[in-house]
């Protein structure tokens, strides 16, 4: 794979160089390795850091792949100060897994935070297999700024709570954050503080989605906007999330949460639900009339790829989506 990684790095580089900011504070995807010719391979860039995402491959010494990306994006931007690797493979029991999913290349400072639509975010780039920050929902948390002034706005499976903050940018009222984990939770606290917004703790919910959706419900809460962007799968001893067959179910779970003309923003990342069946299953919540899908919401090209630099299709058939994270705006009217 060596002999033939850099020239699709080198492809799928150029067209991404605009979007790298000259105080290297932005955060971009620079090679979605599926869709550009190395499956196994994801290399985002955070400010100054570098994350190569391993997919599929056993943990152990330095795999030559990875020591060749290094090599390729520190001499084509050799400001980079650190480089941290992820596998996404579970190691043997016996191997501890922080040690060995998550390690650095070299030393350099690692990047603790990022700033997009000029909204600053806080990291944790060090913390397991994943980044704490998920680049294709960048237009979606622009969305949340440009519509939400003056809003209340409900973020379940919240994670660091990226939409939320972007909510809070856009001068919503008050947004809640819900998320099985205190500790992300504590990363959105982290941004809140770095772009000086209050932090109430009640806000900021450490709950299973399943309950705290209740308890909202029994409370009477109402929200203008609610975002639904669970994981692709999900059991707990609350309940269950499955993307595949079954995302009509948590929508019809937390549509009595959003108020009269409010919005539901729903998001589905599975890579073998084909946008059209996505599409489909949204029509029909929606025939009842209380539901209505407002827009569609692209996934930038950086996360999607690029037209002249994909050299294979997904797995299923995103359209009329343009990547497998599917982004939906949907319109609601309440009965009562």
């Amino acid at each position: 794979m060596s002999s033939i990684l850099t020239p699709l790095l080198e492809t799928a580089l150029v067209p991404r160089l605009p979007l790298v900011d000259a105080n290297h504070e932005t955060a971009i995807r620079l090679f979605n390795g599926f869709l550009e010719g190395c499956p196994e391979l994801v290399v985002e860039l955070f400010g100054g850091t570098l994350v190569l995402l391993e997919h599929g491959k056993s943990p152990g010494s330095a795999d030559p792949s990875l020591c060749e990306a290094e090599a390729f994006y520190r001499s084509k931007l050799p400001w980079i100060e650190a480089v941290v690797v992820k596998r996404r493979r579970t190691p043997p029991p016996s191997i501890p897994p922080f040690a060995l999913n998550c390690t650095q290349m070299g030393g350099g400072k690692v990047t603790t935070r990022i700033r997009e639509h000029g909204v600053w975010y806080a990291l944790d780039l060090m913390r397991h297999q994943d980044a704490t920050f998920y680049l294709d929902t960048r237009n979606l948390r622009r969305w949340a700024i440009e519509n939400l002034a003056g809003k209340t706005a409900l973020n379940t499976f919240a994670y660091t709570g990226s939409l939320g903050v972007a909510a809070m940018a856009g001068r919503a009222r008050r947004v809640v954050h819900v998320d099985r984990s205190r500790d992300f939770l504590e990363i959105a606290k982290k941004s809140y503080a770095l772009n000086d917004f209050a932090v109430k703790d009640d806000d900021f919910q450490a709950l299973d989605f399943f309950p705290a959706v209740s308890a909202l419900r029994r409370a009477g809460e109402l929200f203008d906007c609610v975002f639904l962007d669970p994981p692709f799968f999900s059991v707990t001893g609350k309940g269950r999330v499955d993307l595949v067959g079954e995302s009509a179910r948590l929508v019809n779970k937390v549509r009595p949460l959003v108020a009269d003309g409010g919005w539901l923003v729903t998001v589905n990342n599975a890579l073998f639900v084909s946008g059209a069946e996505y599409l489909r299953s949204l029509e029909t919540l929606c025939a009842d009339g209380y539901l209505s899908i407002e827009t569609l919401i692209p996934v930038s090209d950086d996360c999607a790829g690029f037209p002249q630099t994909r050299v294979r299709a997904l797995p299923a058939d995103p359209l009329p989506f343009n990547h497998a994270t599917k982004i939906a705006v949907l319109r609601v009217k309440r009965k009562s």
